[in-house]
């Protein structure tokens, strides 16, 4: 069984970064975690960018489809014993919850480890985390950048593009060692 990582709505907010983590999980290097108040939170921010309502309850129907065991239930009653930062305690609470391994966030500093050591949870920068999944699967890694980036028609891509875009999207270390790689 691959090892279950909780994925803050950061990491889930840009479509191409979005994309690629899911892509990894769908190899099987990792299980992909999320909880119900996360998936709200993503909608709530990509619509105040501007998309359009549909378009974000689309691509949250294709996840729960994908990944019909990922949402994380029965957190709730966690979050008030939780000591991050507050915004966070749902996070940290369904990590906890869904015995994650891993919490991934761009907001690493909003998980002190004097809140997560007791649960047993390692909060990892998304960069970091994919820059991991590179060195664990370097096959399937670069196999899913090069399908995503092929899957794309509007516009074309080639994975340097996807790679450009992904640095873009906060993840500019996992993008250089990618192009290493392809």
């Amino acid at each position: 069984m691959t090892f279950p990582a909780l994925l803050d709505s950061c990491t889930l907010f840009g479509t191409y970064l979005c994309d690629t983590l899911l892509r990894i999980a769908e190899t099987e290097a990792f299980r992909p975690l999320w909880s119900t108040e996360i998936l709200h939170e993503l909608q709530r921010n990509v619509i105040k960018r501007g998309i359009p309502v549909a378009a974000i309850e689309r691509r949250i129907q294709e996840m729960r489809r994908v990944f019909p065991d990922a949402e994380v239930a029965g957190y709730e009653p966690l979050i008030p014993s939780m000591t991050c930062h507050e915004k966070d305690r749902h996070v940290l609470a369904a990590a906890v919850r869904a015995r994650a391994e891993v919490l991934v966030t761009f907001n690493v500093r909003d998980f002190p480890p004097s809140s997560t050591t007791a649960y047993d949870v390692q909060v990892v920068h998304t960069d970091d985390f994919l820059v991991d999944q590179l060195d664990l699967y370097p096959g399937a890694v670069t196999g899913t950048l090069r399908r995503q980036a092929a899957d794309y028609k509007s516009p074309e891509m080639e994975p340097a593009d996807l790679l450009t875009r992904l640095a873009a999207a906060g993840v500019p270390r996992f993008a250089a060692e990618a192009r290493r790689h392809l």
